[in-house]
């Protein structure tokens, strides 16, 4: 698992390698992703959700 001081020395080495001005703009596109990922597994889990309710209304 992923402790507190795992995320410091994570924070610490992006912060070397992208610099204080990229950082914030990497965040973003992060954030942006995972935002898109999740209304897209939701959108997949919501279908397969319907399937089933049809399957069973046929029945």
């Amino acid at each position: 698992m992923v402790g507190p001081g795992s995320i410091v020395l994570i924070g610490a080495i992006a912060l070397i390698i992208f610099g204080p001005k990229k950082l914030p703009e990497l965040g973003r596109a992060v954030g942006t992703t995972l935002k898109e990922f999740k209304q897209s597994t939701k959108g997949i889990m919501d279908d397969g959700k319907d399937d089933e309710k049809d399957n069973v209304k046929d029945n």
